[in-house]
């Protein structure tokens, strides 16, 4: 296992503004803000969304799409940088009216109501190519 320590920079909460994009509020107020690394929790709900899977024997993801409103039952995630941006790794279970769950890598969703919690980082936190799966993962 690669780690580092890091000290915390500074935390905040935040309202995600109606009909934005959920993953690009949040990668555009880390950009605002200067924040290099951070994690996050959210909830709210959504009035769209598209979830990703990957597939791990094909090293490719999956789209699905939903349009239909859900809620966000759960949004975590964390702050980085990929190809000299800031991306916002973002992960969430979404629920149906009927109570079933969605779940996976949230690419994007419209938003109808947002919260979160952010606590950044002192520190930059880089995503490169990892071989074995294919994926950009943290550079430690």
């Amino acid at each position: 296992m690669d780690y580092r320590e890091v000290d915390t920079a500074s935390e905040y909460v935040c309202r995600l503004d109606h009909g934005a994009d959920w993953r690009g509020q949040i990668e555009e107020f880390a950009a605002e803000r200067d924040i290099d690394a951070a994690f996050f929790y959210g909830l709210g709900a959504v009035q769209d969304a598209e979830v990703l899977f990957y597939d791990q024997d094909r090293q490719e993801y999956d789209a699905i799409e939903f349009d239909e409103p859900l809620e966000v039952a759960t949004c975590v995630g964390n702050v980085s940088h990929l190809n000299d941006e800031r991306f916002a790794h973002t992960h969430a279970v979404l629920s149906r009216p009927d109570g079933t769950a969605l779940a996976g890598h949230l690419d994007r969703a419209t938003v109808f109501a947002g919260e979160l919690y952010v606590r950044a980082f002192d520190t930059h936190l880089e995503r490169e190519h990892d071989e074995p799966t294919d994926l950009d993962l943290w550079n430690l």
